[in-house]
C-alpha cells in the first residue's frame, strides 16, 4: 500500500472534510498507526450526498460529457476553487457507482494535493486501478509545494518500483525536492534519470539541474549544464546567478550578467536585485548604473527590495545624492529603506541630515526596529550631542528594546564615543547579560583622547570574566596602546594574540602594523607587513603612515609606489599622509604627482586631501599654487584655514596671515587655538604689538569670558611674549611672566631666549637659560642660544664655560644637515662633507661661487665660529656649511631656469644668509631655502624674511 509509506503528524477532523498536516521530513513507517489512520478514514467515508456548489444537476449528463464536466469542477478546485467542491465531486463518483477513467482519477489526486490534504490525495491514489507518470507528478507537486522534499523522493522510489517511468515534468518536480532537501546524491540520480529518458535538453528540467546544483555548491557541475542547455530562459540564468550569490561570487554574478543583458532576456526583480548586491560588494558603479536602467525599464524601480538594493550601492559608492533620489522614488518605503538611508546619510558624513531623516520617519508612523536604533545611535555618536544621545536611549526605552544586548551595546558604545564613560558603564552595568560585542563597545571608547588609557585595564576585566577576545577585542586594545605608545602591553597583546590563534588575520595584523610603526619600531612593523597572507590598502597604508610619523619620508613615498605597482588603489588618507611626507622632506616633484593623481581620481575635492595639498605646496616654497589649491577648494574648514594661515606665515606674509584671518571670520568660520596662534605668531613677526596685545586679549577679554570659546594655552602666551620680546619690551616681558599662573613650562622661557639673543640682552639671556637647564637640561639649542649670546658681546671665557657645561651634562647638538631634490631623488649633505659620488665637483664650484661673492661685496662673518681656532680654518668652517654645498650641487645639477629649493633641519646662520643673498644676485637665480624657522626666498640679492633670520 503507498500509504505505508507515510507517517502523519496529526489528524483533525472538521466538518465534511478531514485536515492531514505532513511532517517535515520522513519516517519509518509504523504499520500500527497506518493501519488506525486507514480505519479512521474507512468512517469518514465522502458523504455522496454532499452536493456540488458549481453546477446543478438539473440535466443528466452521461459518459464523457459527465466526466469532462468533473475534470473541469477538480482543475478549478486545484488552481482557486474550494476543497469541497473536490471532495463533492468525489461524493458523486462514489454515489453514481461509476468508474473514473484515469484522466479523472489524476484530476482528483491533483486537487487535493494541490489543497494541500494529502491524506485524501493518497487514499484516492492508492485505490486508482492503474497509476501513470502525471498521478504520481500530481502528488510530488503538491508535496513540494509545502516544502516536503525527503517525502518526495521516497514516493519517487516508490514510483519506480511501480515501473512507471519519470518524463520531464516529474524530474522537474523531483529534482525541486532535491533542491529543497539539499540532496545532491539523489539529484545526481536523477540527473542520470533525465540522460536515460532522453529529457535532458528540456529547458526546465536542465534549469532545476542547474538551481540544485548551484544550491548544493557545485557550481562547477550548475556551469557545465547551463551551457550544455540549447535554450535558456531566466529561471535558469536566475539559478546560476542565485548559485555565485550564495557563494559571494560577486565577480561571476557581473559576467553572467553581462551575457544575461546580450541574450536580450527580461531580467526579473530577482536577477536585479542579486546584480545590484554584487555590483555593492565589488563597488562597480558602471554595472550598476547599467542594471539600474534595467530596474526602470521592466518597472521595477517603486519595489521596495529592488530600491534598496540600489540604496546600498549608490551609498557603497559614496553618492549621496543618487541615493536620495532612488529613496525619493520609493512609493512607500518600508522600515529597511528608512534605516538604509539613514545608514548611507551616517557613511557619508551628513549626520544631521540623518537624524532629520529619522525624525521624518518617525512623522511618518513608521516604527523605528532593531537595525534602525543600532544605526541612529551611531548617528547620535557621531553628533556628538549628548542631549541628543540621552534622546536616543530614551526613545529605544519607550519602545520597549532595553533588554535587546545589539542595542545595549550600541548604546554602550555611543556613550564612549561621546566620552560620557559613567553612562556608559552605567548600560554596561544593568546588562542582564554581556557577549564579547559589549566589552567591544567599551573597548571602543579607549581610542581617543582622555580614554585611551582605559583600555588595558577593560581588557583584563574582560579576561577575567572569561570571555574569549575576538578580532574586533584585538584591533580595539591595539588602537588604544597605539595612542597610548604603550608598547610594553601591546607586546602583551600581540602575545594573546598569537595565542589565539589570531596572527595571520589582515585586521589584527594590520593593527600590529599600526602598534609598532607608531612606536617606531619600523623593522618589526616591515616583518609583520611581508608575514600578511593578504596586503591590502589598510595594511599598506599603516605602514606608509609608520614611516611618515618616523620622518621616513622617501621610505613612505616609496612604499606608495610600491603599493601601486601591486594595484591597490589609495584612498583619502593614504594620498593625505603621503602629502604630508612630500611636505616634510620638501619632495615637490612627488607632491604635484600626488596632486595630479588626486585629481584624476576625484580625490581632490575632499577636504581632507586638499587641505594636505594646500600644505604640500605651502612646505615646498611654491606659496602661490598653494594659495591657487585653496582656493580651487570644494569645502574648506578650519583646519584648512589654519593651513594656508601658516603657509603665508613661513613664507613671512604676515599682512596676508591677518587679512585671511579676517576673510574666515566674514565667512563665518570659527577659529580655534591653532588659529590664534598663526595670527600671534603674524603679529610677532610683523611687530605689531598693539594687534598682537588686541588679538590676545579677545581670548580672555574684560569680563574674563573668551569671546571666541578659547581659553589661552601656554603657547598664545609663548606667542603674546615673542611679540613683546623681539619689540625690546622687556619690562613688559617680565610683568606679563609674572601674572601667568604657570612659568615652569620650558617654552616661556626659550621664547625669552631667543628675544635676548636678538637684542643681545645677555643678561635676561643667562637669567632665562638658567631655568632652562633646571627645567630640561638635555636641550642642545639652549646652551647654543647661551653661548651666541655670549659670543655677540665678546664674552668669550662664558662660551667656553657654556660649552664645558654641555659637555659635562652629555648633551650633543643635533648634527646639521641640508638637502636638495634632484630628479627625484633627495641627496642630504652636512658641513664639510665629503662623501658624495661629486663631491669633487661640488668644492669646484662652491670655491668659484665664494671668489663671485668676495668681488660682490661678501665679508665672511668669523665671529659666528664659537671654536677656538685660527681665522683661516673659521674660514674653511663658514664656506662649507651644509646649505652651501647643497646649492653648489644644485647647480651642477638643476636647469639654470629652475628655482633651487634647499630644505635644512636647523637655522641658517647669518653668514650663510648673507652668502645666499650675494650669490642669488650673481647668478641672477632664484634660491629658496627652508630652515628650523621659515622660508628664504633668495632673489636678486634680497630675502624675503627681510633679514629677519
Amino acid at each position: 500500500m503507498l500509504i505505508q509509506s507515510l507517517v502523519f503528524r496529526c489528524l483533525s477532523t472538521r466538518k465534511n472534510h478531514l485536515v492531514i498536516e505532513f511532517p517535515r521530513r520522513l519516517l519509518s513507517a509504523s504499520f500500527q498507526f497506518v493501519s488506525s489512520f486507514s480505519a479512521h478514514v474507512a468512517t469518514e467515508e465522502i458523504n455522496p450526498s454532499l452536493k456540488v456548489p458549481l453546477f446543478k444537476e438539473k440535466t443528466k449528463l452521461e459518459g464523457a460529457k459527465r466526466l469532462k464536466l468533473y475534470s473541469k469542477i477538480l482543475h478549478d478546485c486545484a488552481s482557486k476553487g474550494s476543497l469541497s467542491s473536490a471532495k463533492a465531486v468525489h461524493g458523486k463518483i462514489i454515489k453514481k457507482g461509476f468508474d473514473p477513467d484515469l484522466h479523472l482519477w489524476n484530476s482528483l489526486v491533483n486537487a487535493y494535493a494541490k489543497r494541500g490534504v494529502f491524506g485524501y490525495a493518497c487514499k484516492v491514489l492508492d485505490r486508482m486501478p492503474e497509476r501513470d507518470v502525471v498521478s504520481w507528478t500530481a502528488l510530488f507537486s503538491g508535496l513540494v509545494n509545502e516544502g516536503y522534499g525527503y517525502d518526495v523522493l521516497d514516493l519517487y522510489c516508490s514510483m519506480k518500483k511501480d515501473g512507471v517511468l519519470p518524463n520531464g515534468h516529474c524530474l522537474v518536480t523531483a529534482l525541486k525536492a532535491c533542491s529543497l532537501s539539499l540532496d545532491l546524491f539523489f539529484g545526481t540520480l536523477l540527473h542520470g534519470e533525465g540522460v536515460k529518458v532522453g529529457v535532458l535538453l528540456d529547458i526546465f528540467v536542465g534549469s532545476s539541474l542547474v538551481d540544485l546544483y548551484a544550491k548544493c555548491g557545485q557550481m562547477e557541475l550548475a556551469e557545465r549544464v547551463f551551457l550544455f542547455m540549447d535554450k535558456k530562459n531566466v529561471v535558469s540564468w536566475n539559478a546560476l546567478l542565485n548559485g555565485y550569490a550564495l557563494k559571494g561570487d560577486a565577480g561571476k554574478i557581473l559576467n553572467l550578467f553581462q551575457g544575461m543583458t546580450e541574450s536580450e532576456l527580461r531580467c526579473s526583480k530577482f536577477t536585479l536585485s542579486n546584480v545590484l548586491k554584487s555590483c555593492t560588494y565589488l563597488v562597480n558603479l558602471t554595472w550598476g548604473l547599467i542594471a539600474h536602467s534595467l530596474v526602470i525599464k521592466t518597472g521595477c524601480e517603486h519595489d521596495e527590495f529592488v530600491g534598496c538594493c540600489l540604496l546600498d550601492l549608490y551609498s557603497k559608492c559614496g553618492l549621496a545624492e543618487d541615493t536620495l533620489k532612488v529613496f525619493k522614488r520609493i512609493q512607500e518605503p518600508n522600515i529597511v529603506a528608512w534605516s538604509a538611508m539613514i545608514d548611507c546619510l551616517d557613511e557619508q558624513g551628513q549626520i544631521q541630515e540623518a537624524a532629520e531623516l529619522f525624525s521624518l520617519m518617525r512623522c511618518k508612523g513608521v516604527s523605528p526596529n532593531q537595525h534602525t536604533f543600532a544605526s541612529i545611535a551611531g548617528v547620535a555618536a557621531n553628533l556628538g550631542d549628548r542631549l541628543y544621545c540621552e534622546g536616543v536611549h530614551a526613545c529605544i526605552l519607550k519602545h520597549g528594546f532595553e533588554s535587546e544586548i545589539i542595542l545595549s551595546n550600541a548604546l554602550i558604545a555611543m556613550y564612549m564615543k561621546i566620552r560620557s564613560v559613567q553612562n556608559g558603564w552605567q548600560v554596561f552595568k544593568e546588562m542582564s547579560f554581556w557577549n564579547s560585542a559589549s566589552w567591544n563597545s567599551l573597548l571602543s571608547g579607549s581610542h581617543n583622547g582622555k580614554t585611551c588609557d582605559r583600555g588595558p585595564s577593560i581588557f583584563h576585566k574582560m579576561l577575567a570574566e572569561g570571555f574569549k577576545p575576538d578580532i574586533c577585542t584585538f584591533t580595539s586594545i591595539l588602537r588604544s596602546c597605539s595612542n597610548l605608545l604603550n608598547i610594553k602591553f601591546g607586546h602583551q597583546v600581540h602575545a594573546h594574540i598569537i595565542k589565539n590563534g589570531l596572527k595571520d588575520n589582515n585586521l589584527v595584523g594590520t593593527s600590529l602594523i599600526d602598534l609598532y610603526a607608531k612606536n617606531g619600531f619600523l623593522a618589526d612593523a616591515e616583518l609583520l607587513f611581508t608575514q600578511l597572507i593578504e596586503r591590502d590598502l589598510f595594511s599598506w597604508t599603516a605602514l606608509i603612515a609608520g614611516y611618515a610619523q618616523s620622518d621616513c619620508s622617501e621610505k613612505a613615498i616609496k612604499c606608495f609606489n610600491h603599493m601601486q605597482r601591486q594595484g591597490v588603489t589609495p584612498n583619502n588618507f593614504t594620498l593625505a599622509t603621503c602629502l604630508s611626507s612630500c611636505s616634510n622632506m620638501g619632495m615637490l616633484e612627488n607632491g604635484q604627482l600626488l596632486h595630479s593623481m588626486a585629481i584624476k581620481a576625484g580625490n581632490s575635492g575632499d577636504v581632507f586631501v586638499s587641505s594636505s595639498i594646500v600644505d604640500m605646496y605651502a612646505n615646498c616654497g611654491c606659496i602661490e599654487e598653494a594659495e591657487a589649491a585653496f582656493l580651487g577648494m570644494v569645502s574648506t574648514d578650519t583646519v584648512s584655514w589654519n593651513m594656508m594661515l601658516f603657509g603665508y606665515l613661513q613664507h613671512r606674509q604676515g599682512l596676508k596671515v591677518l587679512e585671511t584671518f579676517r576673510t574666515m571670520l566674514d565667512k563665518g568660520l570659527e577659529p580655534d587655538e591653532v588659529t590664534f596662534i598663526a595670527v600671534l605668531s603674524a603679529c610677532s613677526y610683523m611687530g605689531f604689538v598693539i594687534e598682537g596685545k588686541e588679538y590676545f586679549d579677545s581670548l580672555t577679554n574684560v569680563f574674563g569670558i573668551p569671546m571666541f570659546g578659547i581659553v589661552p594655552t601656554i603657547k598664545h602666551c609663548a606667542c603674546m611674549i615673542d611679540i613683546l620680546g623681539r619689540a625690546g619690551k622687556f619690562n613688559e616681558v617680565k610683568s606679563f611672566i609674572k601674572d601667568m599662573k604657570v612659568t615652569s613650562n620650558p617654552l616661556i622661557w626659550e621664547t625669552v631666549l631667543g628675544a635676548c639673543r636678538m637684542h643681545g640682552n645677555d643678561k635676561l639671556g643667562e637669567s632665562a637659560a638658567e631655568k632652562l637647564f633646571e627645567l630640561n637640561p638635555g636641550i642642545a639649542s639652549h646652551y647654543i642660544l647661551l653661548a651666541n649670546i655670549f659670543a655677540a658681546k665678546g664674552r668669550w671665557e662664558d662660551v667656553r664655560r657654556v660649552r664645558a657645561l654641555m659637555t659635562h651634562c652629555g648633551v650633543k647638538k643635533e648634527p646639521g644637515c641640508s638637502w636638495v631634490m634632484v630628479n627625484g631623488q633627495v641627496h642630504i649633505f652636512r658641513s664639510t662633507d665629503g662623501c658624495h659620488p661629486k663631491h669633487g665637483e661640488i668644492y669646484i664650484k662652491l670655491k668659484e661661487l665664494v671668489e663671485k661673492s668676495i668681488l660682490a661685496g661678501y665679508v665672511p662673518k668669523t665671529d659666528h665660529i664659537l671654536n677656538d681656532v685660527g681665522d683661516d680654518e673659521k674660514l674653511e668652517q663658514l664656506f662649507h656649511h651644509n646649505e652651501r654645498l647643497a646649492l653648489a650641487f644644485a647647480l651642477i645639477s638643476i636647469n639654470p631656469v629652475k628655482t633651487i629649493r634647499i630644505f635644512k633641519n636647523l637655522h641658517i646662520c647669518e653668514d650663510c644668509h648673507d652668502f645666499m643673498k650675494l650669490v642669488s644676485g650673481v647668478i641672477k637665480q632664484e634660491i629658496v631655502v627652508r630652515d628650523a624657522n621659515c622660508f628664504h626666498h633668495f632673489k636678486s640679492g634680497i630675502c624675503s624674511c627681510q633679514d629677519y633670520c
